[in-house]
């Protein structure tokens, strides 16, 4: 009877480790951002791999020719024709810090490139930091959250 409610007791405990592992606190950036110009809303959350992307879910002004508007300016030309909706935007961030997220990149479909990329977390807002090698040269833009 001993070894039967120990051996109960032990699996609990095993099953609930387990658990914990596998529920993760939600960041406080896995949210919807306004862009800075407020054109398109960008979805971020926290991949399997554990690292973050942003995807666009809205946009301003969805349609072009009363088509869907496309990654027009990619410089992949099989990929030209998939729609801005659903756009992975930001790849592969890895929190740094408290409120800082690097190593990753940004898309950007006016233009078709893409840039390294880190973002600070400030309350509502993120700044959104573009550059070409080094940060110093580079562009930020703000974000505020959309929910």
């Amino acid at each position: 009877m001993r070894i039967r409610f120990l051996f109960r007791v032990v699996l609990f405990f095993l099953a609930f480790a387990g658990m914990k592992e596998t529920v993760r606190a939600q960041e406080k950036i896995e949210r919807v951002w306004y862009n800075q110009e407020k054109t398109a809303k960008i979805q971020i959350y926290r991949a399997r791999d554990s690292k973050f992307y942003g995807k666009i879910v809205w946009l301003k002004e969805p349609e072009k020719n009363g088509k869907a508007k496309v990654d027009e300016h990619n410089p992949d030309a099989k990929k030209r024709e998939q729609p801005l909706m659903g756009l992975l935007v930001l790849k592969g961030f890895v929190k740094d810090d408290e409120d800082e997220y690097e190593d990753g990149t940004i898309y950007d479909p006016k233009n078709g490139k893409t840039y390294s990329c880190k973002i600070k977390q400030k309350g509502n807002q993120l700044d959104v930091r573009g550059y070409v090698g080094i940060s110093l040269i580079g562009r930020t833009a703000i974000w505020t959250a959309a929910d």
